[in-house]
Formats: C-alpha cells, structure tokens, sequence
C-alpha cells in the first residue's frame, strides 16, 4: 500500500509540473471589433510624471488643392474668382504658387490674385450658389 501512495504522490507531482508549464490562453471579450479577428491585448502602460509624448504633426497639404488647380489649367476650364468683397472675376487660371493664382482674361489684363482674398471659386459653366 505504500508503493501506491508514493507513485500517486509522483504522478501529481509531475501532473502540477506539466499545468505550471502550460500557457493561459484567454478569450479575447472585445464586442467592437466587427471583423472578429484575434487580435493581440492591449499593454498596460506604467504613467510617468514626465512630459506626455507629443502627437504626430498633420500633414500641412493634402495636395487637394494642387490637383484641383492642375486639372482646371490643364482642361483650361472658365473660372469665376468671387473676392472677399465680393467682385467676381472671369478668366482661366495660367499658374499658381503657394499665395498666388494667375488668371488669364478675355478683352482685360491678366491678373495675379493673392488666395487669401479669394471667397470661393467655381466654374463658370455652374450657377456659384451655395
């Protein structure tokens, strides 16, 4: 009888050895993720009494603005350049800089219009409602 107690004495003891080694797996109990893949936890981070780390910077041009101004100059589309007083000016954009757009007239002088009196703009074949 003392035989049977010291090898069921091992054979738990080798039994917490092999549970001690197994890793523990837990589900992961994330109700928004929509596309239901297993992703890994979130780290816990330690606060610091430093500084917080600084955000990325936005970029400073989407190049919007630049394909817009390509595509009108290359198509030479009539354009209305409503000013911050309200003028209108008709013509077709030449070029354009970072302050600056070139607008080529019919019958008057070519202008340069700094942007930042511009209102808006449209092409001349829409009302310009807004």
């Amino acid at each position: 009888m003392k035989d049977s107690v010291d090898a069921t004495a091992v054979e738990r003891a080798l039994e917490a050895d092999e549970f001690s080694n197994r890793k523990l797996i837990r589900p992961l109990l994330n109700h928004n993720n929509t596309n239901h893949r297993a992703e890994a936890p979130m780290e816990r981070r330690e606060r610091s009494n430093g500084p917080a780390p600084r955000k990325n910077v936005p970029l400073e041009q989407t190049n919007a603005e630049n394909f817009y101004y390509q595509k009108q100059m290359q198509g030479r589309t009539p354009m209305v350049l409503v000013l911050q007083d309200g003028e209108q000016m008709h013509g077709v954009i030449e070029w354009y800089d970072k302050h600056c757009i070139k607008l080529i007239r019919n019958g008057q002088p070519n202008v340069m219009v700094y942007k930042p009196c511009i209102k808006y703009m449209y092409k001349e074949s829409e009302n310009g409602r807004k």
